[in-house]
C-alpha cells in the first residue's frame, strides 16, 4: 500500500515540488543520507525560481524528511527502510487469558485527565489545534442571531442550522441527504449508544473491529450486549471473509464498524470493499452502524467515501461529531439513521429531549461561515506532519524489529514491538515518567494484543515528546535484554 502523499494544491508550485520529492523518499529511491540538490540546482533542474525551491525543502523540513546541515545542504533525513512490515493481525483468542481488562481501561481513562502526564495516548486535538477564537465568535453570533439567545429547548431531533450543515456536507463522502435525515447528539458516543438501545435488546451479539477503540467495551457492558471480534487488515480493513463465515455460525444482530481510519490501526477500508461490507450485511438484513467520527481527518487528496454513501435500503447509519476536529468539550455529534429514524429518535427523546442549543448552534454557524473548511485544511496538514515525526521519532529511538502501522488518517500509531514485551508493564513504566500511552491489551475484550500500544500523535512534536520518545525506546530496550 503506498503511503499518503502531501496533500499538494495547484496554486503552490512549491508544494507540488515537495510532494514529488516526498514520494521519492517514501519508495526509499532517496536515501537517508543521501544529499539534495542546492537550491540553485533545484532551481535550475525544475525551472523554478530560487525562491520557490527554498520553500519546497523548507515545507519537507517541517515535515521531518530533510535536514539542512550548515554550510553542507539538504539531506534525506527519514527512516522509512525500518518499518517495511506492518503490525500483525492477530485472530481471536478461544479463551480469555486476561482478566483485568477493564481495570486496565479504567487506569488509563484516569491518567487521561492528569495535566502533569504527557498525554500520548489521547486521539483528540490539543488546544493548540483548536480555533478557540473562531469558535468563540461562532457562538457569540450565533446567540446573537437567535430571538431567544439559545437558551429554550432545542427541536428533539435538532438545531436546524446544524442539520443543513451536516446534510451540506455529506456531499464530501458520496452522501446525499437532506436535514430531515439528520438526528443530533451529544456526541458520536452518544450516537453510537442510542443506535445500540434502539437496534438491540440485551443478549444480542455485536460484531465489532479487533483491535477497536476501548471506550465501547463499556458501552457493551451497560447494555448487556455480546461481542465478537472481527479482525482488521492493516492494509484492508476489515476482513470480509471472517465476518461472513462468523455471520454464518452467530446470529449478528448488529455491526459497528469504522470504516476510514478505524482506531487503532488507521486504515481506510478501499471503496469496493465497502461497497461489498453494504452488500453483505443488506442481504442478511443486518444494519450497519458506521462509525465515521475521523473520515474528515485524511491525509490524502480527497475525503474517502462512506459505507452509508453505498447504502440503497436504509441498513447503514452513519454516526459522527466535532469531537476529533473542532471542539471535543462542545459534544456535538450526529447520525443518519436511515430506516431507522423513528426509533432512534424516540431513543433520543426517552433520554434527553434535546440536545444542548448553544453548542449546536455555534458549531452550525462555524460550518455555515466556511471557518470549518479553513480549519480542517490546516488541521489535517499539522497531522499529517505530525504522524511523520513520531514515526521518525519512534525509528529513531526504539529497538529493531518494531513494527508501525501506516495510518492514511485519523490520530493514532499501532505499534507491535518485540514478544518479550507486555504493553501494559511498558505503560506502568512509562506513567512513572509521566508518560501515557495506550496498551495492546485494552483495544480488545481478551486482552490479546499483548505486546501492542497506541501513540496518538495529536500534540506537537516539539522537544519535550521527542525525550520522551527516547525515554520509551529506552524502557523498551530494558523488556527485552
Amino acid at each position: 500500500m503506498e503511503s499518503p502523499v502531501l496533500n499538494t494544491d495547484n496554486d503552490f508550485l512549491y508544494s507540488q515540488i515537495a510532494a514529488r520529492i516526498e514520494k521519492q523518499i517514501k519508495q526509499n529511491l532517496l536515501k537517508p543520507g543521501d544529499k539534495l540538490p542546492s537550491v540553485r540546482a533545484l532551481s535550475q533542474e525544475q525551472g523554478i525560481s530560487m525562491s520557490t525551491a527554498y520553500k519546497a525543502y523548507v515545507e519537507l523540513e517541517n515535515l521531518g524528511l530533510i535536514e539542512a546541515r550548515t554550510k553542507s545542504g539538504y539531506y534525506v533525513k527519514y527512516l522509512p527502510a525500518r518499518f517495511t512490515s506492518v503490525p500483525e493481525t492477530k485472530p481471536p483468542l478461544k479463551k480469555v487469558k486476561q482478566a483485568s481488562v477493564a481495570e486496565m481501561i479504567a487506569m488509563v481513562y484516569r491518567n487521561m485527565s492528569e495535566d502533569s502526564v504527557l498525554q500520548l495516548s489521547r486521539s483528540s486535538p490539543p488546544l493548540s489545534l483548536i480555533p478557540l477564537a473562531k469558535l468563540s465568535k461562532s457562538m457569540m453570533e450565533s446567540i446573537r442571531n437567535s430571538p431567544s439567545g439559545n437558551i429554550t429547548y432545542e427541536n428533539p431531533q435538532g438545531n436546524i442550522a446544524l442539520r443543513k450543515q451536516v446534510a451540506k456536507n455529506a456531499f464530501n463522502w458520496g452522501g446525499n441527504i437532506t436535514e430531515d435525515h439528520v438526528i443530533t447528539t451529544q456526541g458520536c458516543l452518544e450516537a453510537l449508544i442510542f443506535c445500540l438501545r434502539a437496534l438491540t435488546k440485551p443478549g444480542d451479539t455485536i460484531a465489532i473491529e479487533s483491535p477497536t477503540y476501548f471506550g465501547i467495551f463499556n458501552v457493551m457492558l451497560s447494555l448487556d450486549l455480546k461481542v465478537l471480534e472481527i479482525p482488521v487488515n492493516p492494509d484492508t480493513g476489515l476482513d470480509l471473509e471472517y465476518l461472513e463465515r462468523a455471520m454464518n455460525e452467530v446470529p449478528v444482530k448488529v455491526c459497528l464498524f469504522v470504516t476510514n481510519f478505524s482506531n487503532p490501526i488507521g486504515v481506510c477500508m478501499p471503496d469496493e470493499r465497502k461497497q461489498q461490507l453494504v452488500r453483505l450485511l443488506a442481504e442478511k438484513q443486518v444494519p450497519l452502524i458506521e462509525d465515521d467520527i475521523y473520515g474528515e481527518i485524511y491525509f490524502g487528496k480527497s475525503r474517502p467515501r462512506t459505507c452509508k454513501s453505498y447504502d440503497k435500503d436504509g441498513w447503514v447509519i452513519l454516526c459522527s461529531s466535532v469531537s476529533k476536529s473542532i471542539a471535543p468539550g462542545y459534544r456535538v455529534g450526529w447520525c443518519i439513521p436511515g430506516r431507522f429514524k423513528e426509533q432512534v429518535l424516540n431513543i433520543k427523546m426517552m433520554h434527553s429531549i434535546a440536545s444542548a442549543t448553544p453548542t449546536q448552534a455555534a458549531i452550525g454557524h462555524f460550518f455555515e461561515t466556511g471557518r470549518y473548511d479553513l480549519h480542517m485544511r490546516h488541521l489535517r496538514k499539522a497531522l499529517y506532519t505530525q504522524c511523520l515525526r513520531y514515526t521518525q521519532a519512534i525509528a529513531t529511538y526504539f529497538p529493531a524489529g518494531t513494527k508501525i502501522s501506516r495510518p492514511q488518517g485519523g490520530y493514532a500509531l499501532w505499534v507491535e514491538l518485540d514478544k518479550k514485551v507486555n504493553a501494559f508493564e511498558l505503560y506502568q513504566l512509562a506513567i512513572e515518567q509521566n508518560i501515557s500511552i495506550a496498551p495492546g491489551q485494552i483495544f480488545s475484550v481478551d486482552g490479546r494484543f499483548t505486546n501492542f500500544i497506541r501513540i496518538s500523535f495529536g500534540l506537537a512534536f516539539d522537544e519535550v515528546v521527542e525525550e520522551s520518545f527516547k525515554v520509551l525506546g529506552e524502557l523498551v530496550n530494558d523488556l527485552i535484554s
